[in-house]
């Protein structure tokens, strides 16, 4: 087989890319080791940029997002039994955020991948990127119980922490950083209507939680918990009580209970690889870089990064500016450096570090966190660097 962009994983992240250059003439495969139900079935972020929004638009798959997304004008914080807003489009100018799930952004892409006839093989093993240093890279892996080789010009590596793209690259030519949270979150589903129109960001002591949406009626709460919590042990009762604690009196008044759909624990940590680029290979998305969930950046980053691989592919083989290609990495970890601050900065802000800390540690961490954000949200300048940054920095130019 032969094509101009290998794309390996087809999540969110490599079926965008295929989308947009597919639009413009550029020939590429996706190669995926799991089947396209397991990708669906995959319950992951659900807040869009309006960067993000404008790239699904531009790549021809935003007719049910227009139809069924809900665009989102603010969101609430709530510490020491206040209730602040945040006015998105007020403070940046118009800006929004739209709260369609990950799961649809999904499946949208892969029906658009569908109707193109390009070419996504599910269920590939042993996926291995080969020569990545030279003009001829390719890609060796097994499918339908045959060895496939797939000869192209360059590899995108879309396919998440775990995935061979980055593994393939020499670790001395790498330079990771990592932060790791003492902390996860509980996240639940279930089929209820959402408890507030907006999303709610709550600072408790008794741990962080929020309120988030998929839809006018399925809803995304979450718990901080400490790290060696199981799932097993969080019945949906013990759930809706512990986040009713966590929430402002109106609010746990209005909360709808229901079973859930789905309950899982993710570890919060920051990751960042340096160069995001060996050769011929670019890695995109998780393969190399995660925030914590709290800024509500990994999807946007991933499609921040698709944005400048896409934008440097159609400068490559319309224009031959082969010479952009160096400037992949650095372009794109401009704008991830600033996602990684604002996450940390919202993670340090909103949880408790304090539950396994002496009395006077925790009085201290909460007074800080306290004074921050009676700060932040007290000034106008405060509140607008959490709109501008909430709502998605421009995108870095490649020239």
């Amino acid at each position: 087989m032969k094509t101009q962009v290998a794309i390996i994983g087809a999540g969110p992240s490599g079926l965008l890319l295929g989308q947009l250059l597919h639009r413009q003439g550029i020939d590429n495969v996706i190669v995926e080791r799991r089947s396209g139900e397991y990708v669906l079935s995959r319950i992951r972020a659900g807040v869009l940029e309006q960067g993000m929004v404008d790239l699904l638009r531009e790549a021809g798959v935003d007719q049910r997002m227009d139809e069924e997304g809900l665009p989102h004008d603010g969101f609430e914080l709530v510490f020491d039994n206040r209730r602040v807003r945040v006015a998105l489009d007020e403070l940046t100018g118009g800006s929004k955020v739209m709260v369609y799930g990950q799961t649809e952004v999904t499946r949208d892409l892969m029906e658009a991948r569908a109707a193109a006839g390009a070419t996504t093989l599910y269920e590939a093993e042993n996926v291995q990127p080969h020569d990545l240093e030279s003009d001829s890279p390719y890609l060796t892996f097994e499918h339908n119980g045959e060895t496939v080789r797939l000869e192209c010009d360059y590899i995108a590596g879309c396919d998440g922490y775990h995935g061979v793209s980055r593994q393939s690259i020499p670790q001395e030519r790498i330079k990771e950083f990592e932060k790791v949270y003492p902390f996860g979150w509980l996240g639940m589903l279930s089929d209820t209507p959402p408890v507030s129109d907006e999303l709610i960001y709550a600072s408790h002591e008794r741990g962080f939680s929020l309120c988030s949406m998929r839809s006018a009626t399925r809803s995304r709460y979450y718990l901080q918990v400490p790290l060696d919590e199981k799932v097993e042990d969080w019945s949906d009762e013990r759930f809706w009580q512990e986040l009713k604690r966590r929430l402002p009196d109106d609010v746990a008044a209005k909360l709808v209970t229901g079973p859930s759909i789905e309950k899982s624990i993710a570890p919060l940590r920051s990751y960042v690889v340096e160069p995001m680029q060996y050769g011929r290979l670019f890695l995109v998305g998780d393969a190399a870089h995660i925030v914590p969930p709290t800024g509500a950046k990994g999807l946007n980053l991933a499609a921040s990064d698709v944005n400048t691989l896409y934008r440097l592919m159609v400068k490559v083989y319309q224009e031959g500016r082969t010479d952009l290609i160096e400037r992949y990495s650095q372009t794109c970890l401009k704008r991830i450096w600033k996602a990684e601050r604002f996450s940390w900065w919202m993670t340090s802000m909103l949880h408790n570090f304090s539950l396994d800390k002496s009395s006077d540690e925790e009085d201290f961490n909460s007074r800080m966190q306290l004074a921050e954000l009676d700060y932040v949200t007290s000034s106008k300048a405060g509140m607008t660097t959490i709109a501008e940054n909430y709502v998605g920095l421009p995108y870095e130019s490649l020239e």
